[in-house]
């Protein structure tokens, strides 16, 4: 692939969104980025990671009202910034590592609102990984190795997680195929497969 491209990459739980992600970065030799995003905006920021970690993928009720007088987090409106809640300003500051990231080189990127923080950038493919509710309490169960009677709970404890977090910072639906470029069950296609449908779909872009 000889042009940039930025793989943006939301998952069901239990989907093998991230192992896709991982596979995809690794075929086309490109980075690949997840939790260790958190890493960077710590680093970045001077923030504690524990604060990173503790407040991933939660919301605060009060974004809105604030970001609508905030439209850069190293701007004028900095003083703002400091009043906002802590798990907003977390959200900010991943959003300025994502677009410094994206701008650099093409990656893999997988949650954290990465389609929504960069759909304006024309290089982006925006990905949905979805599979069977069976499919996916089969890989959570044996790949991830959670109890079979707390398995079904964690998922959807998580993909609730997961779908609020992204409705809330992008105003969108978390899911919905129309809010994205591609949208595989990775049951049907299997983890290959998907990987080859994202290159094929890229290719095809460019």
């Amino acid at each position: 692939m000889n042009n940039k491209v930025i793989i943006t990459i939301a998952r069901q739980f239990g989907s093998g969104g991230r192992q896709i992600g991982e596979k995809l970065a690794e075929k086309l030799v490109i980075p690949f980025y997840d939790k260790s995003i958190i890493h960077l905006a710590a680093k970045e920021s001077g923030i504690n990671e524990d604060l990173f970690d503790s407040a991933d993928e939660k919301t605060n009720h009060n974004f809105w009202s604030a970001a609508a007088v905030n439209t850069s987090i190293y701007g004028n409106r900095i003083s703002i910034f400091n009043e906002m809640p802590m798990n907003d300003k977390l959200f900010l500051i991943q959003s300025s590592i994502i677009k410094k990231l994206a701008f650099e080189s093409s990656c893999v990127i997988v949650g954290r609102c990465a389609d929504y923080i960069l759909k304006e950038d024309p290089n982006i493919i925006s990905v949905f990984i979805h599979a069977s509710e069976e499919e996916r309490l089969y890989r959570v169960i044996h790949s991830y190795g959670f109890p079979d009677k707390d398995a079904r709970n964690i998922m959807i404890k998580t993909d609730k997680k997961r779908a609020a977090y992204y409705n809330y910072y992008s105003g969108e639906k978390w899911g919905r195929a129309d809010n994205y470029d591609l949208s595989i069950n990775s049951g049907a296609a299997g983890i290959d497969g998907a990987v080859d449908l994202i290159i094929k779909f890229a290719e095809l872009k460019q």
